[in-house]
């Protein structure tokens, strides 16, 4: 009755840490400390277990050997965790084997150079199988991150636009109660710059201009994306009206004066940009704006400045 005690309980406890893994949002440093509390559980038990049964220390060895198996490489968990389990194990069951276990001398070598085997492969193949683990997660990443980016500038595209940055961003206005503020941005005459400079000057002024804007943008906060050839989007969370004409302002006057190094005679492209700036306020009143809204709206106001003259900034307060 005992055993089936125990055997109950690494049951329970296998199947609890098992659900609270898979069915619930838990952290890498929880589903770790699930996984390690279930293996302690059910060593304990199985230490119990054969404590009780000493004429089957053979067969235990075995049991064993297939549960250092399991613990290095089917149970998710921190390789040096696995390791410090799995050895501490071993040694704890070749002391009760040589103290309970009436075993010849020769057996209980034999038994300890089985679970020595069993922990050298384990660590070895639970070695290999989390490095190519961390190499597909990187590759993961790394393909997420150019589906995400513009490749010539490295700015967000269109396509995490619509898919993350629309839900998420006015999700966050609405839950916090604050502003919300884009801004539209176009390289003025960049045709002519192409015409007049070559394609891989107009590429260099693009890759400029972008890092202009990650350079004055908050890192992390705000965002910027590649709206279309020239065109580049800032949205800017918890910013008002006027801190979008004040960031805008600075960007205009400091793209205005930069000297861009040409890449075809060694001579210097310069070039100014248009700014339409929209701006609403997610108060506790419900509003049915959208960011598809502010983005039109900033986009009426960018060609207002582009009508007014160009290298300028117009803005325009939603709600």
């Amino acid at each position: 009755m005992t055993l089936f005690g125990i055997r109950m309980a690494v049951g329970v406890t296998a199947g609890t840490c098992a659900w609270f893994a898979y069915r619930h949002p838990l952290t890498v440093r929880a589903t770790r400390r699930a996984a390690t509390i279930a293996e302690i559980v059910a060593l304990t038990c199985f230490m119990v277990i054969a404590a009780h049964r000493p004429a089957e220390f053979h067969w235990h060895a075995m049991s064993l050997a297939i549960m250092l198996i399991v613990i290095y490489l089917y149970i998710p968990n921190r390789l040096t965790y696995a390791l410090i389990l799995a050895i501490c194990s071993t040694a704890a069951f070749l002391m009760l084997a040589w103290q309970a276990a009436n075993m010849l001398p020769a057996d209980i070598l034999t038994m300890s150079l089985l679970l020595i085997l069993a922990n050298a492969f384990g660590a070895v193949a639970a070695r290999r199988f989390n490095t190519v683990s961390r190499e597909e997660f990187r590759a993961q990443l790394v393909l997420k991150d150019a589906a995400d980016r513009d490749h010539l500038t490295g700015c967000f595209n269109r396509r995490y636009l619509h898919e993350h940055l629309m839900p998420t961003e006015l999700a966050r206005a609405q839950r916090l109660s604050q502003n919300l503020t884009v801004v539209l941005c176009d390289i003025d005459h960049f045709k002519r710059i192409n015409d007049t400079h070559g394609h891989a000057d107009g590429d260099a002024v693009l890759r400029a201009f972008a890092d202009l804007l990650k350079q004055m943008t908050r890192d992390q906060f705000d965002s910027i994306v590649r709206y279309g050839g020239e065109e580049f989007l800032l949205i800017l969370p918890s910013t008002d009206l006027d801190g979008g004409q004040h960031l805008s302002e600075r960007l205009r006057s400091a793209f205005a004066m930069m000297q861009i190094p040409s890449l075809e005679n060694g001579n210097v492209v310069r070039a100014t940009a248009s700014f339409g700036i929209s701006t609403a306020h997610f108060g506790q009143m419900a509003t049915s704006y959208t960011l598809h809204d502010l983005i039109s709206s900033a986009d009426k106001m960018m060609y207002e400045a582009k009508r007014n003259g160009r290298n300028r900034v117009e803005a325009f307060q939603l709600c």
